[in-house]
């Protein structure tokens, strides 16, 4: 059984940073790309950030490049993102995801999903 499980959501004050986990479990992620998105109360569900888990090829919102890092330990099977300099726009809900795909912005090209972890940040 695939599993997904994010942790490290929270609240923090804005400029502050947070980091977010996603620990995969239940198969072999080798061709994967795993992606971050986030969404706010309502508010459709936004790409963040993703990582091709064979080559390390990254990609980035506009709106969160040079402020969020996303990166990956094969040996722990899990993928980060380092959230630095917070804002209260990103308040929301954090998901990771893994999908088969070539095209990581889209939230469709993505197979499995976590349960998601809130981040409050406070102005």
């Amino acid at each position: 059984q695939v599993q997904l499980v994010e942790s490290g959501g929270g609240l923090v004050q804005a400029g502050g940073s947070l980091r977010l986990s996603c620990a995969a479990s239940g198969r072999t992620f080798s061709w994967h790309t795993m992606g971050w998105f986030r969404q706010a109360p309502g508010k459709e569900r936004e790409f963040v950030a993703a990582i091709r888990w064979s080559g390390g090829n990254t990609y980035y919102a506009d709106s969160v490049k040079g402020r969020f890092t996303i990166s990956r330990d094969s040996a722990k099977n899990t993928v980060y993102l380092q959230m630095n300099s917070l804002k209260p726009e990103d308040t929301a809900v954090y998901y990771c995801a893994a999908g088969l795909t070539t095209l990581p912005y889209a939230p469709n090209q993505y197979t499995y999903w976590g349960q998601g972890t809130q981040v409050i940040v406070s102005s």
